[in-house]
């Protein structure tokens, strides 16, 4: 267990998402996946009210007093996306977060989120709207720590501020923002801005976005995200060359230590500073047991260097 920036909540050092629940994953996967979770001592579950259409969070609401006790685990969710018309559409709209937030809420069946954030930058809503819903989501006992995802550092750093808890406003808890061997753009502000503000870091797609795993070396699997509909766009930016020398170091260095691709990028993203949670997804049980074996290692110091200085990025 980890602490989530400044704040008294402890999360496990890898997190639990669920983009695919009710969609790619079905129940009886998305129940296994869930016990294994807990089994291995993890605490902390991810989902959006935009994921699956809000299938993901009508699956996780399910398994609540059958499966799992509420109190065994930390429900985190997002508000601010939806695909109305087909169409992403971004709005932090006290109206659109506020209502977002009853919906998710009554999908899971429950009272209370133990984390709820604002899914992404919306230019076209004032900040000061957006953060007075993270206000009344708290003050209402809807919801018990706030935080933001997808933000650039200087929104979060505007963000943290207007939030300072002196005025009795409620904390940014937490940001959530990609970052893997193949993304490493969050060092150079975000968590810099993350670790001097007291604000958790969660780290969402750290295996960058599947390639990590090597499974992309030789071709697109046609049971693989990036032969989904749904993901193949998601997958695409990092089948480029620059990736490739990447996921070859990773494998090499797997292959001299005994362990899987996944396991060397994982916990190089999990124990990089400032990280308090690296959000873990996957189709199948089986395939998050194989995630879960990564808590047994920790990568020797030489390999971290290594992967450092073949993935990194000219700093600003």
């Amino acid at each position: 267990m980890r602490p989530l920036g400044r704040s008294g909540l402890e999360v496990s050092r890898l997190a639990l998402g669920t983009m695919t629940w009710g969609r790619d994953t079905d129940e009886h996967e998305a129940a296994v996946q869930l016990r294994s979770f807990l089994d291995a001592g993890g605490n902390l579950i991810d989902t959006a009210a935009v994921y699956a259409d809000g299938d993901s969070e009508r699956v996780i609401g399910g398994f609540l007093g059958s499966l799992v006790n509420r109190d065994e685990i930390l429900l985190a969710s997002k508000a601010g996306i939806s695909f109305k018309s087909g169409e992403r559409k971004v709005s932090n709209s006290r109206a659109s977060l506020i209502e977002d937030l009853d919906k998710s809420l009554s999908r899971l069946g429950v009272d209370y989120l133990d984390l709820w954030q604002v899914h992404s930058w919306d230019e076209n809503t004032p900040l000061d709207e957006t953060l007075s819903a993270l206000d009344y989501a708290v003050l209402s006992g809807k919801v018990r720590y706030a935080g933001i995802c997808n933000f650039a550092a200087w929104q979060l750093a505007r963000s943290a501020t207007l939030q300072n808890p002196s005025f009795g406003k409620v904390p940014i808890t937490s940001i959530q923002n990609e970052y893997s061997l193949l993304n490493r753009s969050a060092e150079q502000e975000v968590l810099p801005a993350s670790q001097n503000l007291g604000v958790g870091f969660l780290a969402w797609s750290p295996l960058g976005r599947g390639v990590l795993t090597g499974k992309y070396r030789n071709g697109t699997p046609s049971d693989s995200r990036g032969a989904s509909p749904h993901f193949s766009a998601f997958i695409a930016p990092y089948l480029n060359n620059r990736s490739r020398s990447i996921v070859d170091a990773v494998c090499v260095a797997a292959e001299g230590l005994g362990y899987s691709p996944l396991e060397v990028a994982l916990s190089w993203v999990r124990d990089a500073p400032g990280v308090s949670s690296a959000i873990i997804g996957a189709r199948t049980g089986a395939q998050l047991r194989g995630v879960l074996t990564v808590e047994e290692i920790e990568l020797p110091q030489p390999v971290r260097v290594a992967l450092d200085e073949i993935s990194d990025i000219p700093q600003i």
